[in-house]
Formats: structure tokens, sequence, C-alpha cells
């Protein structure tokens, strides 16, 4: 990808490049008119002014930058952890930015990145604002979306279906005889991949002639509190449920720990199914059925096409998609 230039966005405004370099430093030291134009080319074609001084613009970075939607999940850190060592074994360094789950405060962590020059961006998941996406096919760094597959990648993509786990998850549920579950999820207004868990959750529900389905989101983060309280309002609407979905296992620990609470048998009354596949799912009581997501696996993956690419191992990497899977792991809570 052909980098976008100061002088493309000079030609584009009908300015001078000094006047671009001076609005870019001083807003106010041109022209209103000057300024719009300027800031309307800027937007139109992405671009990002290179923050990398001198000869050091021309250089190769060594820096590549991940951004991740939450530092509190703990689902990305064994991604990050794998990128971290395997960019570091061919000399390059890892910077991470946290978006919160908001598309706007990712666009301007990209932008940041951008005017760094970093030797790559990895970013979660595929679905971002229209002007990040400006940026970035405006920018020669490749691009790696993570943890999501399904739409057309910016560049090249790492992941899986996260309706297919869904699927897999009610799947399940439904094998072990279950037939009046709900998948309760939190942030599903934020989360678009735990979102699209539930929605591959309920459209097997339907596809399959469950007697009884529903879907709860909680609006804060995914928590174990969050767990105890979707367990009580669940059952207040549903109190025949014998099988429950969770977006992550940390909710299906606090769904866990309420049950035991209330005395509720897991899983000779509820079956209860989570996501992630965290440290402590083996061991807790009882042992969490869930779904592992192999996120060691796409970070070695997201790493290999980056090095790829930057060495010119893999020219054609341009569309580059790996499907990493998925797995459920039975234990005892269901």
């Amino acid at each position: 990808m052909q980098r976008v230039t100061m002088m493309d966005v000079a030609k584009l405004a009908r300015v001078s490049p000094s006047t671009v370099s001076l609005y870019l430093r001083k807003p106010d030291a041109v022209s209103q008119e000057a300024g719009k134009q300027i800031e309307r080319s800027v937007r139109e074609l992405g671009y990002v002014p290179n923050l990398v001084a001198g000869g050091l613009a021309a250089a190769s970075s060594r820096v590549v930058s991940i951004i991740v939607p939450s530092i509190r999940n703990a689902f990305f850190a064994e991604t990050v952890s794998t990128l971290q060592t395997e960019l570091a074994a061919d000399g390059f360094q890892v910077i991470q930015g946290n978006s919160e789950y908001g598309p706007d405060h990712e666009e301007a962590l990209v932008r940041t990145a951008l005017s760094w020059a970093p030797a790559a961006i990895i970013l979660t998941g595929l679905s971002h604002t229209g002007q990040t996406r400006r940026m970035l096919a405006a920018s020669s760094a490749p691009v790696v979306e993570m943890w999501e597959l399904g739409a057309e990648p910016i560049d090249m993509a790492v992941g899986f279906s996260h309706a297919e786990v869904g699927i897999t998850t009610a799947r399940h549920l439904i094998l072990k005889g279950r037939r009046k579950l709900c998948f309760v999820g939190a942030r599903l207004q934020e989360d678009r991949r735990a979102a699209q868990r539930a929605d591959g959750f309920m459209q097997h529900c339907r596809d399959t002639g469950v007697n009884k389905f529903e879907m709860l989101n909680y609006p804060g983060p995914a928590s174990v509190e969050a767990g105890t309280i979707l367990l009580n309002q669940i059952r207040q609407r549903m109190p025949d449920l014998d099988g429950l979905a969770c977006s992550n296992d940390l909710v299906a620990l606090g769904v866990l720990f309420e049950c035991q609470r209330q005395g509720i048998a897991v899983p000779g009354q509820i079956s209860v199914v989570g996501f992630g596949d965290l440290d402590f799912s083996g061991s807790c009581i009882p042992s969490l059925t869930t779904v592992r997501p192999f996120g060691d696996l796409i970070g070695r993956e997201v790493a290999r096409l980056i090095i790829d690419r930057i060495t010119g191992d893999m020219s054609d990497a341009l569309g580059h998609v790996v499907d990493t899977g998925h797995a459920l792991i039975e234990r005892s809570s269901s």
C-alpha cells in the first residue's frame, strides 16, 4: 500500500504543501477557508502526519501497535503475551492500546499509532469507524485484525467465527437434554463478538425447535458479579430454566457461585457453559464446561503474518485469512 503524503493532501485541497504543514502545526495561522479545505482533504484521504522527524522517518520502525478492547479482559492477555514473545524474537517491540470497546476511541488510538510510523498495526475485531479504515488504507503499514472472522478484512485477519461458538454451545446443551435455555452476557451492546455468540446460540435454538429460549444482557463489564445478577434475573423470568450459556467464564463463575448459595444443583437442575477456558475453569467446583478460543495460536499466527509481510516472504498476503477455530471443553458443569 502506498502511504498518503502531505503532497497528496495539498493537491486535493488546492493549496501549497507549506500551507498544509503550517495548518497541521498551527491551524489558526491559515485562513478559515484553507483550513476547511485541508481538513476535508485530510479526512477524505485518511492522511496521518508522520511525527518521526528527519532521517528517522525513512528508517524501518521496529514497533508494532496492538489495540485491544479491554485490558481487564483476560482473553486477550494470552494473545498479547504470545505476540510479544514471537515478535521480540525478530527484534520487534509491542505497544498496546485499550479502546474500551469504543470505535471512536479506537480511531484516536489508530491515528496516534500511525503518526509514529509503526511496522504494523494489530486491531481486535472487524468493526471500525469509516475514518479508521481510511487511515489504515492510506498507510503503508501491514494491518492484522484478530479474534474475529466473517467480514472482508482490511488487510489480513486471524480468528474464528463467534456465531459458530454460539451454535456449538447451544448444540451441546441440547444434546444434554436441555430444552429451557438462555444466553446471558455482559456489555453485549458494545462487545460485538459476545453479541455474535449470542446470535449464533439463539439461531440454533430456533433452528432446532427448542421449547423455550431467551437472551439476557447486563449493561456493565463482564464479571463474577454480573453472573450472579443475571442468574437471578433469568430465574425470575424463566423458573424452569435448565441450560445456561454465558458470554465468558467470569460470568459463568458468578452463576456457579450463586447456584451454590441458593442450593441449585449444577448440572442437576441447570447446566452451565462458559467461554474462554480461563485458568480457574478446570479447578472451580463444579469444573466449568467452556469453549476454548486458542488465544496463543491467534498470537502466533498474527506474528507470523506480520513478519512474513515485512520480510517479503509473503508478498501476496493481502486479504490473507487464518481460521484458528475453537473447541468445546466438556467438564462437570454440564
